[in-house]
């Protein structure tokens, strides 16, 4: 089928088919051709990306101070040694890396670029996706066998912008994070940063180093964790061993960590709760407020964020930056007036209000011409939707790195592509028993994040017991999605 074009009105549409088709070829796009590459010789796949180079989270974001929010030995690749020395690694070192796999690899020559995906239809007759691409404002169409969604789990035009009464009339500057300008100079500037996640704590130590005065204006606080840059353990593993081999004890040392952590916090929250507070009291300064470090929910019912060497902590020690935890009440010409009556005077207001979630991409999906609604779909084993054929996408993990859970998801799909290669199926759809009832959940349980609440309506839900269940246990995902059978389950493969 490759090559044949066909004509539709004054447009042309070329039609070309491979085995598989990755949307996006960001970090987990990117690693899935990789995969395929090694794992599925003779299938033919492509990537299709929106945007005119790869990297995805790791080329949007260029605010300053953008780096990882957990050790790039486990956000890293499975099949590619993180060997800088700083384990907490900035964005422009995070993006190189990825380029670096592409092109080592021999992925780059498969990449689309700016492809974006409008649409997916599921043609059972035929047993393939017809996807229409956005090709710089021409229609383009390519089928496959087999589609995998990498495109991550937010929108990338903008973040979540909660309305706040005066902003129109602010003389300042207001900026996302998200669509940061490469103009705009910190120095010398009063500047708030509205928001306590991730973004804003690398956000303010970042820009209080490029001579700014910064106020991070919080509703409530968010659970912080102080850790090195550098793994010294990690560091001395390289010496001692082999690469790659040190690259493997030092993943399954952090993710070993990252996963007894999680289950603490689970088990014992008090008592994480007391040991994060105490390591922080230690680096405030003098007559800081514990009240402002101290959020009304367990840690890890959302997201821990990472505070880099201390930077956040040092910058309060300096006087150039503070936290305040209070309500917007208004937004002036001069600043920001909170409902206690304080006014933050700012010359720059940064939204780092969180994200807007996007389920796969916002690609529009149907099956034989009736729309898909995966918030009626059951999700199967974190990467497939009940009743729905030849498509998985990639989700990471809510309490580890996003790569630990990627690379599983990606190489349970070559497993299931080697498969239908090897017995002749053309479908393979994931089944609920109907002599098994189960209750449904929300897509993921126990973790209640701004970004993730507001999108439980649009998400996939995910039953109580396996393999529906949407587990964010690494050690028992990888024994599920790499060694377990994937026939006589719930898994139908079928031609």
């Amino acid at each position: 089928m490759a090559g044949l074009v066909a004509s539709r009105g004054s447009s042309v549409i070329a039609v070309e088919y491979r085995d598989v088709l990755i949307i996006g070829a960001g970090l987990s796009g990117i690693g899935a051709a990789v995969h395929l590459e090694k794992r599925c010789p003779g299938r033919s796949y492509a990537i299709l990306e929106g945007r005119e180079v790869l990297g995805g989270t790791w080329d949007l974001f260029r605010y300053p101070g953008i780096r990882s929010d957990s050790d790039m030995h486990t956000l890293g690749y499975e099949f590619k040694p993180w060997v800088a020395e700083k384990a907490i690694a900035d964005g422009p070192s995070i993006l190189a890396y990825v380029q670096e796999a592409a092109e080592e690899h021999g992925v780059v020559e498969h990449i689309r670029y700016s492809h974006r995906v409008v649409r997916a239809s599921w043609r059972s007759h035929e047993a393939r996706w017809h996807v229409v691409i956005d090709h710089q404002g021409t229609e383009v169409e390519m089928t496959c066998s087999f589609l995998l969604a990498c495109s991550g789990y937010y929108r990338y035009d903008h973040g979540h912008l909660p309305e706040i009464e005066g902003l129109g009339q602010f003389k300042g500057v207001v900026l996302e994070p998200q669509l940061w300008p490469e103009e705009f100079d910190p120095a010398g500037k009063e500047i708030v940063v509205v928001g306590s996640g991730a973004t804003a704590v690398t956000l303010v130590p970042a820009l209080a180093d490029l001579g700014a005065r910064v106020t991070m204006l919080q509703r409530t606080p968010t659970w912080m964790a102080s850790r090195p840059t550098v793994d010294k353990i990690a560091v001395w593993l390289r010496r001692v061993l082999p690469e790659r081999m040190a690259y493997r004890v030092t993943r399954a040392k952090n993710t070993r960590f990252q996963q007894l952590l999680y289950r603490r916090t689970r088990t014992n929250p008090d008592s994480v709760a007391r040991a994060l507070l105490g390591r922080i009291k230690d680096q405030l300064p003098e007559g800081a407020d514990l009240a402002d470090f101290t959020p009304p929910y367990n840690p890890w019912d959302q997201r821990l964020c990472l505070v880099a060497d201390g930077d956040l902590f040092r910058a309060m020690r300096n006087g150039t930056a503070e936290i305040v935890t209070s309500q917007i009440s208004k937004v002036t010409p001069e600043g920001v007036e909170l409902r206690d009556g304080r006014v933050l005077p700012a010359d720059a207001i940064v939204l780092a209000t969180g994200l807007e979630v996007e389920v796969l991409g916002g690609v529009s999906f149907d099956l034989d011409g009736e729309t898909i609604d995966f918030a009626k779909t059951i999700t199967y084993r974190g990467c497939m939707y009940s009743d729905i054929p030849n498509l998985a996408s990639v989700f990471g993990y809510v309490n580890a790195s996003w790569t630990l859970r990627s690379d599983l998801i990606e190489r349970f799909v070559c497993r299931v592509v080697n498969r239908m290669a090897a017995t002749g199926a053309t479908t393979v759809t994931p089944v609920v028993a109907s002599e098994t009832p189960m209750d449904l959940a929300p897509w993921i349980s126990g973790f209640t994040p701004g970004y993730l609440t507001r999108a439980l309506d649009v998400l996939p839900r995910q039953g109580t017991r396996n393999p529906w269940s949407n587990d964010q246990d690494y050690w028992q995902n990888r024994k599920v999605l790499l060694e377990m059978p994937l026939e006589g389950g719930e898994l139908q493969f079928s031609r």
